[in-house]
């Protein structure tokens, strides 16, 4: 018998919406925790990296993207936030939407008063796009560099100062996945931004080089000073020692130590594999990751209740208004 991944990867084939009709009884389902959570979560915690991928019939993917992901949708994400106890979620703007952020902004709409969004823009995005984009819940913008390896310094300044040009005057900030040495190019342009920034995914950091790797000290002092948020998330991307992840520990403690202020927690849901790449319009399974045990690493790294709320509380309300 066919699996209900088997069925979505020929649905890709010959035209989903023509073959199934709608897409969520097709998609296999995304993952939800199965590990309990073993701390007490505070009141309005936020996930502040999360994605949401909605139907293509409806929310066509980009041409160009690099890898075609299975649905997971809202009423998933609210299942797997409930069972971890939090109240507040941060949707993230994935590549394979380019910069048309209909499927995010849907998303938030029905998430409610707790959800923020951070969206992709370019040139072309116009002032009363952002306006719009601001009154529905979005809070800053993505530059994704890592998803497509890109690696030249040049071109993540350029991005940056273009992005810092089209949100001038707005209460956004600039969003930025880049490995660890790119972070480290863009140090002046931080420590001058005058709006915050926030590296995703351990700034680009990877555990199995340890504390003394390469650029890690210029990201360290830009969260000490302030300049700059990191989001430590998805620890199966930065090391790869499952079950415990045992390697990514240092990093965290690092940059908790460096600025607790500056630290933001987020589960990385559903969790697209960027490491067994197909196709580009070939449909990658996403990832069968256990959030429970992922947030249960926190209170690994910030073993004090009142750090872990600066973390999962204070700094969400913080940087995105909520």
């Amino acid at each position: 018998m066919l699996s209900r991944r088997d069925l979505l990867a020929g649905a890709t084939v010959f035209g989903i919406a023509d073959v199934f009709g709608p897409m969520t009884d097709v998609f296999a389902k995304a993952s939800q925790p199965r590990t309990p959570v073993n701390f007490e979560i505070p009141k309005a915690a936020c996930d502040c990296h999360v994605h949401v991928f909605g139907d293509p019939a409806r929310f066509p993917f980009e041409l160009t993207r690099t890898y075609t992901p299975e649905a997971a949708s809202v009423d998933e994400l609210r299942a797997m936030q409930r069972t971890l106890h939090i109240a507040r979620v941060v949707i993230v703007q994935p590549s394979v939407y380019g910069t048309d952020n209909s499927c995010i902004l849907d998303a938030i709409k029905q998430y409610g008063l707790g959800a923020r969004g951070i969206a992709v823009i370019d040139g072309k995005t116009s002032d009363k796009t952002l306006d719009d984009m601001q009154q529905a819940g979005i809070r800053g913008v993505r530059i994704n560099l890592g998803t497509t390896g890109e690696t030249d310094v040049v071109v993540a300044r350029r991005r940056f100062q273009a992005a810092l040009d089209q949100i001038k005057g707005r209460n956004w900030h600039i969003q930025i996945y880049a490995s660890l040495p790119v972070v480290a190019g863009l140090k002046e342009q931080v420590l001058a931004s005058p709006v915050p920034v926030v590296f995703d995914h351990f700034g680009g950091a990877k555990a199995a080089l340890g504390l003394q790797q390469p650029g890690l000290e210029d990201l360290l002092n830009l969260v000490r000073t302030g300049r700059a948020y990191v989001k430590i998330t998805s620890a199966y991307t930065t090391s790869a020692q499952a079950p415990d992840y045992a390697d990514a520990a240092p990093l965290a403690r690092a940059l908790i130590a460096a600025n607790p202020r500056q630290i933001l927690w987020g589960s990385d849901w559903p969790h697209t594999d960027t490491i067994h790449r197909r196709e580009a319009t070939a449909v990658t399974p996403l990832l069968s990751i256990d959030d429970g045990q992922m947030l249960n690493l926190l209170a690994l790294w910030a073993p004090d209740a009142t750090l872990r709320k600066t973390i999962l509380v204070d700094n969400p309300a913080r940087l995105y208004g909520f």
